[in-house]
């Protein structure tokens, strides 16, 4: 057997809901709408409000913005892992 292993990537999509599609979830600090990207459709880099770090072209991420009228001017782009934790940082957490 050879040392490199094959390691299955779990999907930080759930089931049934296709890739770049919108979606509302509801965390303590409101509504927002959420859409994942396969990254594949990404060709500049972001920068991610959670960790100020880039998220490089063709790496999968999500866009997430307010919903409420007026949030799309909100959109920001985060790493999947950054957006699931936003509520675990401590003072000075952004708003977004």
């Amino acid at each position: 057997m050879s040392p490199r292993r094959f390691r299955r990537k779990d999907s930080a999509r759930p089931l049934g809901v296709p890739s770049g599609m919108d979606r509302v979830e509801e965390w303590p600090d409101g509504e927002w709408k959420v859409r994942m990207l396969s990254g594949a459709t990404s060709a500049k880099p972001y920068r991610c409000p959670g960790c100020d770090q880039e998220i490089r072209p063709g790496l999968p991420h999500v866009v997430a913005w307010p919903n409420w009228s007026g949030g799309d001017e909100e959109r920001r782009h985060w790493h999947t892992a950054c957006w699931r934790k936003r509520l675990d940082r401590g003072p000075g957490r952004t708003r977004y």
